[in-house]
């Protein structure tokens, strides 16, 4: 893979530490750990590299095996959840809702089976009581279903009373609450005024069908007899997932698009002259909100901002690395990819996989690269 030092250089990133990461990553792909892989790191409002890796989809009967390539466009998993908690602060920021107020106030029947005094705060520092809750695929392209749905969900706990991941059922209530307010498509809304104005142009909540032939098969998993041998879930590979635009779990993107997402974040709310939020809520929705309480789901403290989470200074930790400043921030997708966020440095660095490793596999293998990323980082 060829390195551009003069970028590099000028970025303040060590070309010698991002060699050995690109060679880690060949590595891991020749051995089959995972069909492909994409990373970028960006400083200074600009990506200052952007390379993919392998393939993006494996071959079948049917289809030649497709490469990785600056067009692949790569399933985040749940490194959707940032960029649908975003709609919500640009929302609390124009005084369209209270991040502290019930969502029954602004939806009232999502006060049904106790939920009248569970907050938006709630949803999204994984508080609201009902991590397990689903939405039936019928409800992902009928929203008045979905509407419905969310408001019929029951709790499993008081709402607050317990950190736990909610890997899809916080951010269907965000979605359905987006249309509540705004009178739009929570997918059109997050376009307009999220991916749009920062020019995100290979972002997507909810692919069009023009765009179906650059999806990565991000579906596989490892076969449990043989773990360098990839299978497809079926439940992520098909039309009406990828235009669901699943706010948890759904969003397709470019490893360069989400850096770049952060690099908003990094420099107070704007990028490029694009002012997205204030530096005031910037800094209120990515401090620690629950400090080291254990997060059930991990057993293990999150330290959960408002739609990422953070470093800490926990020896326990997930995803953003070991040796990062533990005001470091970001988010991972299950079995796959990490971001990560660094306001010490500036640096925002995106890996992004195209199959689900098992853990321990997935966790030890990601403090180790992105501890090389952070080696790579000097701070001019």
């Amino acid at each position: 893979m060829e390195i551009d030092q003069k970028k590099l250089q000028q970025a303040g990133i060590d070309k010698d530490c991002i060699a050995r990461l690109y060679a880690r990553l060949e590595t891991d792909v020749a051995a089959g750990l995972y069909p492909g892989a994409a990373i970028a790191m960006a400083r200074h409002g600009q990506v200052v590299l952007s390379t993919n890796f392998g393939l993006a989809r494996l071959a079948t009967n049917e289809t030649p095996a497709q490469k990785a390539d600056s067009e692949t466009l790569w399933l985040l998993y749940s490194q959707t959840k940032p960029v649908t908690s975003c709609a919500i602060w640009i929302l609390a920021e124009r005084g369209e809702l209270s991040l502290h107020t019930p969502v029954a106030f602004y939806i009232p029947e999502f006060a049904r089976n106790g939920k009248e005094n569970l907050t938006i705060y709630h949803l999204l520092t994984h508080q609201a009581g009902f991590p397990n809750a689903m939405v039936p695929e019928e409800a992902w392209s009928d929203h008045d279903l979905l509407r419905q749905t969310v408001c019929d969900f029951s709790l499993d706990f008081e709402p607050g009373s317990k950190v736990f991941y909610h890997s899809y059922a916080a951010h269907w209530v965000l979605a359905a609450l987006i249309e509540a307010i705004t009178k739009k498509d929570f997918r059109q809304f997050i376009s307009d005024e999220i991916l749009k104005p920062l020019a995100l142009n290979d972002f997507y909540v909810g692919v069009p069908e023009s765009e179906h032939h650059r999806l990565v098969g991000a579906y596989y998993c490892p076969d449990a007899k043989e773990n360098t041998n990839h299978v497809t879930d079926r439940n992520f590979d098909k039309k009406s997932f990828y235009q669901s635009g699943m706010p948890g779990a759904g969003g397709y993107a470019t490893a360069a698009d989400v850096a770049t997402f952060y690099q908003m974040l990094l420099n107070q709310g704007t990028h490029n002259g694009t002012r997205l939020l204030s530096p005031r809520m910037v800094q209120y929705v990515t401090a620690n909100h629950t400090e080291d309480r254990i997060d059930h789901f991990f057993g293990t403290p999150m330290h959960r901002a408002m739609g990422v989470h953070l470093r800490g200074n926990t020896p326990n930790i997930r995803g953003l690395g070991s040796t990062a400043y533990s005001q470091t921030f970001g988010h991972g997708g299950v079995g796959t990819s990490y971001s990560f966020a660094d306001p010490n440095s500036g640096v925002s660095f995106t890996y992004l996989t195209n199959s689900r490793l098992t853990e321990p596999t997935h966790s030890k293998r990601l403090d180790e690269i992105i501890t090389m990323a952070h080696a790579a980082i000097n701070l001019v």
